[in-house]
Order: C-alpha cells, then structure tokens, then sequence
C-alpha cells in the first residue's frame, strides 16, 4: 500500500474484527481458561484497535 493513511485505516479495522471474533469465543468458551485466554486476546485487539486510531489522528494532523 502506498497510503499510510489508507494502511491505518484498514490495520484499525482489523483490529476491531479480532476484538469482536474472541470476545465471541470468550462467550461461548467452556473452560475457564479458555474465556480468559480469548478476553485476553481480545483486549489486546482492542489495545491494538486504540494505539491505530491515535496514529490515524497523527497522520490526519500531519496531512493538514
């Protein structure tokens, strides 16, 4: 990709779709250790999720 911009936005996305995808898991998880593994994932995704927005803010910035 040749648009930072572009990458961020969608990497942002990405992010928010695995968050999604295992707080689902974490849900219908069995075992106690596999909820907690899954809800860990997912706030990683969502760390992830936030620390891609703020680069998007910056880009924005940075393009103005």
């Amino acid at each position: 990709m040749d648009d930072p911009a572009k990458e961020t936005v969608e990497l942002k996305l990405e992010q928010a779709e695995k968050e999604r995808r295992e707080r689902e898991l974490a849900e219908s998880a069995e075992l106690e250790d596999e909820t907690a593994q899954h809800e860990r994932r997912a706030q990683s995704s969502a760390y992830l999720r936030d620390k891609l927005a703020e680069r998007e803010r910056a880009e924005r910035e940075a393009a103005d």
